[in-house]
């Protein structure tokens, strides 16, 4: 592995394949992104993503890494026993990656997991009515979301069957009291998903705050919004969005792509 210059991490580039080069450039952009966003929470909360192939292993942080400080390199490779299972100089969190591990191993389309711990997202999981119909943002994420209730930090094996229920074949997850979820095919996928969820939780905090009474978005609206979102996005999803905030982060800090 070749040393990077004033870094603490190394080069991998050209030690793996171009696909999980891919797969690490992307996955770091998405750290960089929560960091830009301040939907981080320090060290605590995680993004992993599926490396391409038939073993089941995962990129995620380094334990103890700010999300800002994330490069494609620095990203640990693991099983779904939370094994390293390629050299790495870093450590990861093995309690943090029990939401993974349980979602990576139970739906082989949710290839990226993203998980935050966002003011607004946990103030709006800790309401007893959840997310409300009050937005058009609000109604995306309605079109495909479950709850999942507390159960203290996730450390036990034995949650992963109710998380895993819970989620179902839905791409947002609420996790009440606690924060928010969402599963893509790509990163650009996964944190679309969080941006929209993360503003229709904003959006509900700040509505509440006015103190007027909020109206609702009309049922026969929510039973058709799925099919109007897809027409809008193309059936592409984060792809549209995904270049330019990739722009955004190589005028910012381009040493995400190290």
């Amino acid at each position: 592995m070749e040393r990077i210059t004033d870094s603490n991490t190394y080069s991998l580039r050209s030690s793996v394949s171009n696909q999980e080069w891919e797969a690490r450039v992307n996955l770091a952009a998405a750290y960089r992104l929560v960091a830009h966003f301040k939907w981080d929470d320090l060290v605590f909360t995680h993004i992993s993503a599926r490396v391409p192939g038939p073993d089941h292993h995962f990129l995620i942080n380094p334990y103890g890494m700010l999300f800002e400080e994330i490069t494609a390199s620095s990203l640990v490779k693991i099983d779904l026993n939370g094994n390293k299972v390629a050299e790495s100089p870093y450590e990861i969190n093995p309690a943090g990656f029990t939401i993974h591990s349980a979602i990576h191993a139970a739906r082989e389309d949710a290839m990226c997991v993203m998980h935050t711990h966002s003011l607004n997202g946990v103030a709006v999981s800790a309401q007893k009515g959840g997310l409300l119909p009050i937005s058009q943002q609000s109604v995306i994420v309605l079109a495909s979301l479950g709850y999942h209730d507390y159960e203290g930090i996730a450390l036990n094996e034995d949650e992963k069957p109710r998380l895993v229920r819970d989620l179902g074949t839905k791409m947002n997850l609420m996790l009440r009291n606690h924060g928010l979820l969402t599963v893509g095919a790509t990163p650009a996928d996964a944190f679309l998903g969080m941006y929209v969820m993360e503003a229709a939780c904003t959006i509900q905090v700040r509505a509440q705050a006015g103190g007027g009474e909020l109206i609702q978005v009309a049922k026969p609206i929510l039973d058709g919004i799925q099919a109007a979102a897809e027409k809008v996005t193309r059936g592409l999803g984060g792809k549209l969005a995904w270049p330019g905030l990739l722009r955004k982060l190589d005028r910012i800090d381009p040493s995400y792509r190290d």
